[in-house]
């Protein structure tokens, strides 16, 4: 007899494993399209994941539709291990995020960040893969962005800028240099600050700030936000998981109830 569970089974990994197709072929275009280390640095994870998923799936269909007992159970594992990650990683998200946030500046509509605010396991991350994720930042060209002709001071200040904008494309608002555009500014002759990123900047095109506690800083704000939303769509995805592991456990004991009748029908 056909079982509501196994069906069921079957129709959600059969949903899962057209997922999965364009996921790889993302990856695949990815690679493909890659002009910076940033977006190399994108494809493989996406190709792995999208494999994952199929291969998962497939596991799942032929061992709810065609009654294979040992890979349903094969498929009900890596299911919850599967279950045991992501919430552990829901968990570390909100942990290592729960720290930092950017510094309201009087009279400006941007906000100031510091490294030392963040938890210090994404500081050791971000310092440790610095140069890499730099060379990702210049070949963005996020400073770029701001370069308005004839941009006055007052026009500067008053404006929104994003983290990595804040953090990277100009001198830290105690340096106290003098604007001449939104990437060049005057150095005074004798330091104001003891802030060491005063010292980094530098008004060449690919140097600024992209040296300076502040530009990893305005990196950790961003990846902070990301990894929190990330987490938020972790917790719906978990819920999902553990219906379609509880509606597998099911499937996988209808198997070896039938396994057992067909043993005893067949001696």
């Amino acid at each position: 007899m056909v079982r509501c569970s196994n069906n069921l089974v079957g129709i959600l990994n059969i949903i899962t494993f057209l997922l999965s197709i364009p996921i790889i072929g993302g990856g695949i275009w990815l690679s493909r399209q890659a002009n910076t280390e940033c977006e190399r640095f994108l494809d493989t994870p996406v190709i792995i994941l999208g494999v994952f998923i199929l291969l998962v799936s497939l596991a799942g269909i032929i061992g709810s539709c065609c009654r294979v007992t040992w890979l349903l159970w094969v498929y009900l594992l890596v299911m919850f291990l599967l279950i045991l990650l992501l919430f552990c990683f829901t968990i570390f998200a909100f942990v290592v995020t729960n720290r930092g946030a950017g510094h309201a500046v009087s009279q400006r509509g941007y906000k100031e960040y510091r490294l030392g605010d963040y938890s210090n396991w994404l500081q050791n991350r971000v310092n440790g893969h610095w140069t890499r994720i730099r060379s990702c930042l210049v070949d963005s060209n996020i400073c770029q962005r701001l370069l308005v002709a004839n941009t006055p001071v007052e026009e500067f200040y008053r404006g929104h800028l994003s983290a990595l904008q804040s953090g990277c494309c100009k001198p830290p608002n105690d340096c106290n240099f003098q604007y001449v555009s939104p990437t060049n500014w005057t150095q005074t002759t004798t330091p104001t600050s003891a802030n060491p990123d005063c010292r980094a900047w530098s008004n060449e095109r690919n140097v600024l700030c992209y040296n300076c506690d502040s530009c990893k800083a305005g990196l950790l704000d961003n990846v902070k936000s990301d990894w929190k939303r990330v987490a938020v769509i972790n917790i719906v995805f978990l819920v999902f998981l553990i219906i379609v592991y509880s509606v597998g456990c099911c499937a996988f004991r209808n198997n070896r109830e039938d396994n057992a009748w067909k043993g005893r029908s067949y001696p």
